[in-house]
């Protein structure tokens, strides 16, 4: 059995050590999940001492834009997972019956899915409050016009490209010798 060279050796785990460079970048993470709950709760005191003035849809509008930032926490949080197991360490705490079953599962292809299916999720119901808002307006010139339009695009470019992911993973996972 040959032994590698020093210079090799060295460059190798100085490279497998880098991955825990990414370790900072999924604590800033956990900042961004304690923003999103501090928006979430500075909702609910806002809206909740309105909720007996409330018709259906403005209602509506509150339940989605909680589900929005649900989503999007749900989402940082699956990145911040499947993010640190896939990519520096896996994660050795708590009982096993409390892990969420995705943990550990999750690899990069099924990471990106997860994400553009959030994305799209969230995408949709920013343009769901937009069509609610609309029926309360009456102020409905180009301009709006144009931002729905434009919502939608990209909206749609979101649904487009989520499912040519989808394809993409199929049609690897289905080539021979995989």
């Amino acid at each position: 059995m040959s032994k590698k060279p020093l210079l090799e050796d060295l460059l190798e785990h100085g490279l497998f050590a880098s991955r825990w460079l990414m370790a900072p970048f999924y604590v800033g993470l956990v900042g961004a999940l304690l923003a999103l709950m501090v928006v979430f709760f500075q909702e609910m005191v806002h809206e909740l001492p309105h909720v007996f003035e409330m018709n259906a849809d403005s209602a509506i509008l509150l339940a989605l834009g909680l589900i929005d930032l649900s989503l999007a926490a749900n989402l940082v949080l699956i990145v911040i997972f499947s993010g640190y197991e896939n990519f520096v360490s896996k994660l050795d705490v708590g009982r096993p019956e409390d892990r969420p079953e995705w943990m550990g599962t999750v690899d990069f292809s099924a990471l990106k899915l997860k994400l553009i299916a959030s994305i799209v999720a969230i995408s949709g119901i920013a343009l769901l409050k937009t069509f609610l808002k609309l029926g309360e307006s009456d102020n409905f010139g180009p301009a709006e016009q144009d931002r729905i339009m434009w919502q939608v695009i990209v909206h749609l470019t979101f649904v487009v490209s989520g499912v040519l992911l989808a394809l993409m993973d199929w049609l690897t996972g289905h080539q021979k010798g995989h």
